[in-house]
């Protein structure tokens, strides 16, 4: 064989979300000398320069919200009769895979990966119901199944969710064992030395719940006014959670950072992680968070999956504020160690190394 076996990732672009956070945590990890990662993307982001400087490739098409859906076929179906070398093809755009299966499947490519991050697709009515018509084609289209979590699979996949495998979102442990010298640098940098952080780190959008996240903090700052909330990320609905925490007079207590590349110095930094999401595949965050030895307070829509069993997850409704501001204050009075078990992510299967490890195999055994 010439040359490493180049595994084409297609992804909308790659920022740091949640998906794309673990397909670097692989590239970074895996034998490039065997397997080497090339990417098909719609938009500039924030890896694309570490991915060039890893030795991937980047090939670019307008997405459907650019030049619609007529065009993205088009430029789909032209890009993989151009690049039919590719062996394997894996898609990481939950029920869009659907159209870029396809178009890999017209141009012959043998193995096509379908990979769900999630449970639900975003955006309104619309948007949805075109998504599901996209989604028609994953069962047509797909070789493979992939999946963050099982309810992710059941989520995508429906009745071929028993024919996917699970990549477990690893990551790499040793960078997020907490850290006093770390979390006393941080907490100086913000200004919080003495002061109760809760923290998030997500997009914004409606997914994330951003909105509920505020009214817990507002009322949490009735009885702990000494408290901070720090937000981490960025998106369409951050001008709108901006305008609520000037509205609700909180703006020098809730810290927006944006997109940051240290998240893992940052966890140190903060008391809880607080993540109300409306629904979820199996997030890398919370995987991190417990990671640090963060006290997670999630929502109960989250699956089951994500919790280490460490005694750090607790489920909570997303409709009474209330219960997050009771169970915040009564672990608070608990004074929970930041010190996990060191193997505590490696036995479940979320180091990346274990990851990696199982995705090199994968793609070796199936590119034959």
């Amino acid at each position: 064989m010439d040359g490493p076996i180049r595994v084409l990732h297609v992804v909308v672009n790659m920022n740091r979300g949640g998906a794309e956070t673990l397909i670097m945590n692989l590239y970074r990890n895996i034998d490039r000398s065997k397997i080497q990662f090339d990417f098909l993307t719609c938009k500039e982001g924030v890896f694309d320069q570490e991915i060039l400087d890893l030795g991937g490739k980047i090939h670019k098409i307008p997405y459907i919200t650019d030049r619609g859906h007529f065009h993205y076929i088009k430029n789909l179906n032209q890009f993989f009769k151009v690049n039919k070398h590719y062996k394997i093809v894996h898609s990481h755009m939950d029920k869009m895979s659907g159209f870029v299966l396809e178009a890999a499947k017209k141009a012959g490519i043998q193995v096509r990966i379908a990979h769900s991050h999630n449970t639900q697709s975003e955006g309104g009515f619309a948007a949805k119901l075109y998504k599901e018509y996209a989604g028609i084609n994953i069962g047509k289209s797909a070789t493979h199944y992939l999946a963050c979590s099982n309810s992710a699979a059941k989520w995508l996949f429906k009745s071929k969710a028993n024919s996917s495998k699970l990549l477990k979102n690893g990551i790499d442990t040793e960078k997020f064992t907490f850290s006093k010298k770390i979390r006393d640098k941080i907490r100086n940098e913000l200004g919080v030395e003495e002061r109760l952080v809760l923290g998030n780190v997500g997009r914004f959008n409606h997914q994330k719940n951003h909105s509920f996240l505020i009214d817990i903090f507002s009322e949490l700052n009735m009885v702990e006014p000494k408290a901070y909330l720090v937000l981490v990320g960025d998106g369409a609905l951050r001008p709108d959670i901006e305008e609520k925490v000037k509205r609700l007079g909180l703006e020098d207590k809730v810290k927006f950072l944006g997109v940051r590349s240290d998240i893992n110095s940052l966890l140190q930094a903060f008391d809880f992680f607080v993540f109300p999401s409306f629904h979820e595949g199996l997030p890398v965050t919370l995987i991190e968070a417990q990671g640090a030895g963060l006290p997670c307070l999630i929502s109960e829509n989250i699956t089951k999956e994500v919790d280490m069993g460490i005694n750090l997850v607790k489920f909570l409704p997303i409709n009474k504020k209330n219960i997050w501001v009771e169970e915040i204050v009564g672990v608070l009075n608990k004074k929970v160690s930041r010190n996990i078990p060191h193997e505590a992510l490696s036995q479940k299967g979320y180091d990346i190394k274990n990851t990696a490890n199982f995705i090199h195999d994968f793609y070796m055994e199936n590119a034959r």
